[in-house]
């Protein structure tokens, strides 16, 4: 057991940085080296058209909430002050010609299926859909009723699936993450 007496040079320390070595302002990150070796050699950045356009694309991303059952109120949780999915370049948008995310959150069934395909047919390309929830997934509990449809990937392409039910504004939060990153991965004006 180690005792700390103001005499110690770790006092005042929180207890999480006791192990964590100092900074050391000599030690440099590769990256920004370059970068500033690009900066100061150049004046410029130099960066193809398409990598600039999918940085742009992955930083204003505009959501259209699709929300069909319970679902839809951990959808709301991630974009209040919590977890706030703004932080991240995604905000919600009302009209389907504005926004390039759907999020189909709760159970799709049969008679609300055209409305889902003629709302993703509204939007412009390149559009993405979320799978938020076990019902929107793959039926989840109503998966042999004979009103509901199995999985909203029958219906519209799905591009990231989010499990649980329902599942949590964090999960949520990961799963527009991953979507940012298959589209830096993705990387070309055209989809």
């Amino acid at each position: 057991m180690t005792i700390i007496t103001p005499d110690s040079p770790s006092f005042g320390m929180a207890a999480r940085d006791m192990g964590t070595p100092a900074y050391d302002p000599k030690k440099h990150d590769p990256f920004f080296d370059g970068l500033s070796d690009q900066l100061a050699d150049k004046g410029f950045i130099t960066a193809a058209s398409d990598d600039l356009v999918t940085w742009a694309r992955t930083g204003s991303l505009m959501w259209m909430t699709f929300g069909l059952a319970c679902c839809a109120v951990e959808m709301m949780q991630a974009s209040m002050p919590r977890y706030d999915v703004e932080r991240f370049g995604f905000a919600p948008r009302a009209s389907p010609r504005q926004s390039d995310v759907m999020i189909v959150a709760g159970t799709l069934t049969n008679k609300m299926a055209p409305a889902l395909r003629k709302v993703y047919d509204q939007m412009p390309n390149p559009r993405y859909v979320i799978s938020m929830g076990s019902c929107a997934n793959g039926g989840g509990y109503y998966h042999y009723s004979y009103a509901v449809v199995r999985g909203c990937d029958r219906i519209v392409p799905v591009d990231v699936y989010v499990p649980g039910c329902p599942p949590t504004a964090e999960a949520l939060v990961y799963g527009i993450l991953q979507l940012q990153k298959k589209i830096r991965r993705e990387g070309n004006i055209e989809r």
